[in-house]
């Protein structure tokens, strides 16, 4: 809760509230996610070939598709209003952030049980549900860009899709042991943890 608490109070989430964010952090942000992207359909890949049933099988393998040409299109047209190219897009560089966010991801995927696998993923998806029905709650700023990113988190598709992967956690967890749920626990908080950092990243526009 302290972590998720921090997300919803950080400056860059309530510039984007209020509508006043920054253009060129905001553009940094935009840049970074589509790196961030990229991975989690990897994620999502490797999830699908370790899914333990085929309704999960088949699930991830749709969010694998849906990222790859239905998200990342819909990123690259989000960019383009904000003056980004798909060339740049193409050509930018991970922050540290990025970096060590996507590497911790692929190597619980690679290494870690399936459950961990999930409980690593599933930050990022629940957190932007709920940081999208929260400040869609509030009221929508009058800055164009930063309501339609609200808007999209906010959407009953993608609350949905929150949703199910919670459940898809609940029921791998009924079956642990004491220590592969501490195992989850761990992944789930250390995500949480870079998704704080994500947005530190773009308020400090970091780099190497």
């Amino acid at each position: 809760e302290p972590i998720w608490r921090a997300q919803r109070e950080h400056p860059f989430v309530r510039a984007i509230a209020d509508g006043s964010v920054d253009r060129g952090r905001f553009r940094f942000w935009v840049r970074q996610d589509y790196l961030f992207l990229i991975e989690y359909a990897r994620l999502f890949g490797i999830a699908t070939a370790r899914a333990p049933d085929l309704a999960t099988m088949n699930a991830f393998a749709t969010l694998t598709r849906e990222t790859l040409e239905t998200e990342m299109n819909l990123h690259r047209a989000y960019a383009a209003e904000f003056g980004i190219s798909e060339a740049q897009l193409e050509a930018e560089t991970k922050a540290p952030a990025t970096q060590a966010y996507t590497d911790f991801l692929l190597r619980t995927a690679a290494l870690g049980d399936y459950a961990e696998l999930v409980a690593a993923l599933l930050p990022c998806m629940w957190g932007f549900s709920e940081l999208g029905t929260a400040l869609k709650a509030r009221g929508l700023p009058d800055d164009p860009l930063a309501a339609r990113w609200i808007e999209s988190y906010a959407a009953p598709e993608f609350v949905q899709l929150a949703a199910w992967c919670r459940d898809l956690m609940d029921g791998l967890a009924a079956g642990l042991d004491d220590a592969a749920r501490k195992r989850c626990e761990d992944a789930f908080v250390t995500s949480s943890r870079y998704e704080l950092r994500f947005w530190e990243m773009a308020e400090r526009l970091e780099t190497w």
